[in-house]
């Protein structure tokens, strides 16, 4: 067994949801803040501070530094990208982190590949919940808006994570 607690396949270690100890609420805690830690980070990106607007010249003087001077349309395809890539990479470490929290507390006696498959669903259909409320709130910010295609993008990196999470597991675990 292994001391990763993504790869505990039998029973959960000593005080795990076995007793109101101090040892259960460290591991219920060690299973969940990082999911607490990435929703505050995705809640603190979706302020007025985090729009195009205010991102676009810090970013800009930062790759300018090392890559020379953009055109205006070149900053903007790339300032987008950037952007984007943000969604697909923030979003998909939310998943890993719901998975991780699901695998860790969620118990069941069902066969491993049953509760892998439950958890990769439960983590995919947690970070649709986030993303869909952020980009909910961000319509009534006023330099922001929502869309769908950021739903879209950031359940993308959340599916390939999975599925990368998928695969290492099914090696690890021969199932």
């Amino acid at each position: 067994m292994s001391s990763s607690p993504l790869l505990e396949e039998d029973e959960p270690p000593v005080g795990a949801g076995t007793s109101r100890g101090k040892s259960s609420l460290m591991y219920l805690a060690s299973a969940w803040l990082p999911v607490l830690f990435c929703c505050l980070v995705i809640a603190a990106e979706s302020t007025v501070y985090f729009g195009a607007d205010h991102t676009s010249t810090p970013l800009q003087r930062f790759f300018e530094f090392f890559f020379g001077p953009f055109t205006q349309p070149q900053w903007w395809r790339l300032h987008i990208i950037i952007r984007k890539s943000g969604h697909f990479t923030g979003y998909g470490l939310l998943s890993i982190s719901w998975f991780r929290a699901f695998w860790m507390t969620f118990r069941t006696s069902a066969p491993v590949h049953d509760r892998r498959v439950a958890d990769h669903a439960l983590a995919m259909l947690g970070t649709l919940l986030v993303a869909s409320c952020d980009e909910f709130h961000q319509t009534f910010l006023p330099n922001r808006s929502g869309s769908a295609r950021d739903v879209l993008v950031d359940c993308s990196g959340a599916a390939i994570m999975q599925i990368l999470v998928w695969l290492w597991m099914r090696r690890r675990f021969r199932t």
